[in-house]
Parts: C-alpha cells; structure tokens; sequence
C-alpha cells in the first residue's frame, strides 16, 4: 500500500491562496472585560483552533520567555491573548485547562512545553493534528501549510517577516494580529475538514 505523499513547496506555491481571516473577525483582548467574554465564548465550543507565538531567540544560550501571545480560533472568530496582561490571565488559564474543549493546532509540543513553564499548569485537552496525519498515513510531518494544501488545494501564505517579529511587544501590530490569528483560524479550518471527512479521530 503506497503512504499519501505531501505536496512539494513548488506544488503548494501554485496553488490559489486559502482566504485570511479578517480584522473584524479578530478580537485582541485587553481588558478584564474583553477575557470575560472571550472565555465565554471559547466555552461554548467543544473545539478551538489553537497557537502561540513567541519572542525569537538568536544568540546561542538565550532562554525564551514565551509565549507572549495565545490565540485561540472559534468557527466565527479569534481571539488574540498577550501573556503580559494580568487582567488575561485567568481565562488563560481557564481554557487550557478546560478538558471539555479541545484545543486543535500543530507542532504544538514546544508551545505546550512552554504554556506549562509560563502559567505552572496541565492544557488539557490538547491534540496535535500531525498525529492525525501520520495516522492516516502521511510519513512526513504535516504542518499547517501542507495540511491545507492536501485538504482544500490552496495556499497558506506564512510570512517569515512577521513571524521572527518581537512578539513580547505591549502593542502588537495589525499585521501581527492577524497572522497570529490566522496561525489559528487555519488550525480549526483544518480539524473542521478532517472531521467532516470523519477522519479527525
């Protein structure tokens, strides 16, 4: 039996491009306020599409204190967290920590590894969705920009411009807003494809 291959970078560069999540459909939260709501609305999914992003090291030695940002990814919308906000901190901590939600997203063992030193807690509920890939076969590991490729046959455009910015920043810019939400928003499209196909589990 021959494994399903995935598609080479000159492959998926022809591809047409997968739609960006809007501006309007990201919420950056910074107040106690903004985390109440986003916490409510998180919990009235059994899924959320989920990502970190952190302050890049360059120097041999250097210790990440990441993750600075956490985005979590409902069907209708993202909502951005920085980790330097005391008033995000609970509902941080309350939705990892939520078995009842899953949180979907890739290469999630170093962002994991980092969430657990940063807030001293256990994510609960948390699938990596190159385990699904390998599952179905894929011996290569499946990032985001392979997943879509295979499942929708278009292009995640991921620039290396915004992602190696300074993500510990007290004010994020609009481009890093939306690629932070974007990281997520295709997580879920992702898992909400593998479902429909009934292969997310």
């Amino acid at each position: 039996m021959n494994r399903p291959v995935t598609p080479s970078k000159p492959e998926i560069a022809d591809l047409p491009p997968f739609p960006v999540i809007p501006l309007d459909r990201i919420s950056l939260v910074v107040s106690e306020r903004d985390a109440d709501d986003a916490l409510a609305a998180m919990r009235a999914n059994r899924v959320l599409g989920f990502d970190t992003e952190s302050k890049p090291t360059f120097n041999k030695g250097d210790v990440s204190t990441g993750p600075h940002v956490l985005q979590f990814a409902t069907d209708s919308r993202v909502y951005v967290f920085q980790s330097f906000r005391p008033e995000s901190m609970a509902a941080i901590c309350a939705i990892l920590t939520d078995a009842a939600v899953a949180k979907v997203g890739f290469g999630l063992n170093d962002d994991i590894s980092r969430v657990s030193e940063k807030f001293a807690l256990e994510p609960q509920n948390v699938i990596d969705m190159g385990r699904i890939f390998r599952r179905l076969g894929y011996h290569n590991t499946v990032g985001a920009k392979s997943a879509i490729a295979i499942l929708f046959e278009q292009r995640v455009s991921k620039s290396k411009s915004v992602s190696t910015t300074n993500w510990s920043n007290h004010n994020l810019t609009e481009k890093q807003i939306i690629y932070a939400a974007n990281d997520a928003h295709v997580a879920l499209c992702t898992y909400r494809e593998l479902e429909r196909r009934g292969l997310a589990t």
